[in-house]
């Protein structure tokens, strides 16, 4: 069963700060090839929602997943939806984020 993905508004910041933060060592053209590709693999949690590493020690039915090394993206799923909860780029404290 496809599952609707969701993005909370905390991830909806992390890709604009992800893009921002490529755009300004890069361009915009790789900021955006590289916002555009992790949202991608976000929709591609509404076919496989039970991929990454369950993460209950941050909070109950978390998951996270990587993206190419330097993502980490975690979300939650219901019945009917993936909601992706942040999108935190370069190694930043997942659990600091989590817990906000």
């Amino acid at each position: 069963m496809e599952r609707e993905i969701i993005f909370a508004p905390e991830a909806h910041t992390d890709l604009i700060e992800i893009y921002d933060y490529i755009a300004e060592r890069a361009d915009i053209v790789r900021a955006l090839g590289y916002v555009e590709r992790i949202t991608e693999h976000c929709l591609g949690l509404a076919n496989f929602p039970e991929r990454g590493i369950r993460r209950d020690d941050l909070r109950p039915g978390l998951r996270v997943t990587g993206f190419e090394r330097r993502v980490s993206i975690a979300f939650h799923v219901t019945e009917t939806t993936v909601v992706v909860d942040r999108i935190l780029y370069g190694g930043r404290d997942l659990e600091a984020h989590i817990k906000e």
